[in-house]
């Protein structure tokens, strides 16, 4: 079943690999480039899953996490880090964020998916 599947990263290579992923998989995606640029494309849209990344200027994930967990229409959405950030405090601090899941970069688009089916 498609989802609608929000992608947060400063990276446009990034973006691009995982929304070629996800879309290869089926699945509809908006991508943004930080974590406020994000916080604007959540109004009036209904997403399964966000993918955000952790480090990012303007707004990085962990703020952006937070924000999305105080939205009323986005409390329950789950959120997936996408980052290269692999230490437990940063971890721990994203679970204490809001995010549902952690998958450090470089990624398999296997895995990937695998999150996704399981979160969304």
């Amino acid at each position: 079943m498609s989802k609608n599947i929000l992608v947060v990263d400063d990276s446009a290579s990034i973006r691009q690999v995982v929304s070629m992923a996800l879309k290869d998989a089926g699945h509809q995606v908006v991508t943004a480039e930080h974590g406020a640029d994000a916080l604007g494309k959540l109004d009036g849209q209904r997403f399964h899953l966000i993918v955000s990344d952790v480090n990012m200027p303007v707004m990085d994930g962990i703020a952006f996490v937070k924000e999305v967990k105080k939205r009323a229409d986005h409390k329950f959405t789950p959120i997936l880090m996408l980052t290269t950030e692999s230490e437990e405090g940063k971890k721990m601090e994203g679970k204490a964020a809001g995010a549902k899941a952690w998958l450090v970069k470089p990624f398999k688009p296997e895995l990937l998916l695998a999150a996704v089916s399981k979160l969304a």
